[in-house]
C-alpha cells in the first residue's frame, strides 16, 4: 500500500489532476447514464401504454356500437340468410375496424385480437400465451386489466389485455347450444365450436399489441446521444482545466523553480516577475523577499570580520 501511495505522490500535478477528473467524469457519466436510462425507459413504457390503452378503448367503443345499433338491425336476418352475418358480432366489427387501421403504414405492426378459449370463428382461437392471460382473468374475477411485454422473433411487443365476459342473455343465443343457434351460424361455422358458454363467464380477452422495439430503441439512441453530449462536455472541461492548470499554475511554478536554481548559484540578478495577485503571485513575492534576504546575508558574509 505504501508503494502505491509513494508512486502516487511521485506523479506530477497535472497527472494527478487528470486522474481525479477522469474518476469524477466516469462517476458522473455512470450515475447520469443509470438515471437517464430509467427515466427514458419509464417514458417509453408510458408512451407505449398510452397508445395501447387508447386503441383498446377505441375497440371497446366499436363493440358497444355494434352491440347497440348494428346487431338489433341485422339479428332478424340470421334465421333467413343462408350464410351467417358476422357483422352482427361486436368482436368481428372491432377486429375488422382494426385491420383497416393496420393498412396505414404507422399502424401496420399493431395487432388486435379477441383471444377466446372456445371461439366460433377459429381465427379468434387463443394461443398458449393468450390462454394463460384468459385463465388468469378467469381465476381472478376482480382483475380488469393485464399488461406487459411479449417477445417475438421480430422484436418485443407491449400488450394490454382486458377480459371478455358474457353479460347479456342475447349473447347466449349463438353460444349456449347448437340447437339454440341460428341456422346460418351452423351452416357457416358448424356445430363443434363456440358453444357451452355461460352467463357471467369470462370466455376470452381483448388484447391490443403495440410494437415496443422501435420505441425502446429510440429511447436508447436518445440515451446514447445525451451521454455522448455529456461526455463531450466533460472532455472539453478537462481540456480547459488542463490548459488553465498549465498556464496559471504549472508554467509559473516551473519558471519559479528554474529561477530558484539560478538564485541558489548567484546567477539571478533580477526579481521573479509575476503580475497576478493570486496564490501564485503571493508565492512569487515570497520568493523575491527570500532572494533579498539571501542577498543581504551573502553581503554580510563577504564583509571582513572586523567590519561585521
Amino acid at each position: 500500500m505504501s508503494t502505491k501511495v509513494q508512486a502516487l505522490n511521485n506523479l506530477k500535478l497535472g497527472v494527478k489532476l487528470n486522474l481525479i477528473l477522469i474518476i469524477v467524469f466516469i462517476i458522473i457519466v455512470g450515475i447520469n447514464g443509470i438515471i437517464l436510462s430509467q427515466i427514458l425507459q419509464q417514458n417509453a413504457e408510458r408512451d407505449i401504454t398510452s397508445k395501447a390503452a387508447l386503441l383498446i378503448e377505441a375497440m371497446g367503443s366499436v363493440r358497444d356500437y355494434t352491440s347497440a345499433q348494428i346487431n338489433p338491425e341485422l339479428a332478424p336476418r340470421l334465421e333467413t340468410e343462408e350464410q351467417f352475418l358476422p357483422q352482427t358480432v361486436p368482436g368481428y366489427s372491432a377486429r375488422e375496424v382494426f385491420e383497416n387501421l393496420r393498412k396505414r403504414e404507422q399502424y401496420k405492426e399493431f395487432f388486435y385480437k379477441e383471444a377466446t378459449l372456445n371461439p366460433t370463428n377459429l381465427r379468434d382461437k387463443a394461443d398458449k400465451f393468450e390462454s394463460t392471460i384468459v385463465n388468469e382473468f378467469r381465476q381472478q374475477s376482480q382483475l380488469t386489466e393485464l399488461s406487459g411485454f411479449r417477445s417475438f422473433p421480430g422484436g418485443d411487443i407491449f400488450y394490454v389485455a382486458r377480459p371478455i365476459a358474457i353479460t347479456k342473455e342475447a349473447c347466449l343465443r349463438c353460444h349456449s347450444t347448437p340447437d339454440a343457434a341460428p341456422k346460418s351460424q351452423l351452416t357457416t361455422y358448424g356445430s363443434e365450436n363456440g358453444f357451452g358458454w355461460k352467463m357471467n363467464e369470462i370466455v376470452g380477452a381483448k388484447i391490443v399489441s403495440v410494437p415496443a422495439s422501435k420505441i425502446l430503441s429510440s429511447a436508447r439512441q436518445l440515451q446514447g446521444l445525451v451521454i455522448g453530449i455529456l461526455a463531450a462536455g466533460c472532455i472539453l472541461a478537462i481540456v480547459i482545466l488542463n490548459l488553465f492548470l498549465k498556464l496559471a499554475i504549472i508554467q509559473p511554478i516551473t519558471q519559479m523553480s528554474q529561477w530558484s536554481k539560478l538564485v541558489s548559484t548567484g546567477a539571478a540578478e533580477a526579481e521573479f516577475k509575476h503580475e497576478s495577485k493570486d496564490e501564485i503571485g503571493i508565492l512569487a513575492n515570497s520568493l523575491n523577499r527570500l532572494k533579498v534576504s539571501l542577498d543581504m546575508a551573502m553581503e554580510m558574509l563577504k564583509q571582513p570580520p572586523d567590519q561585521a
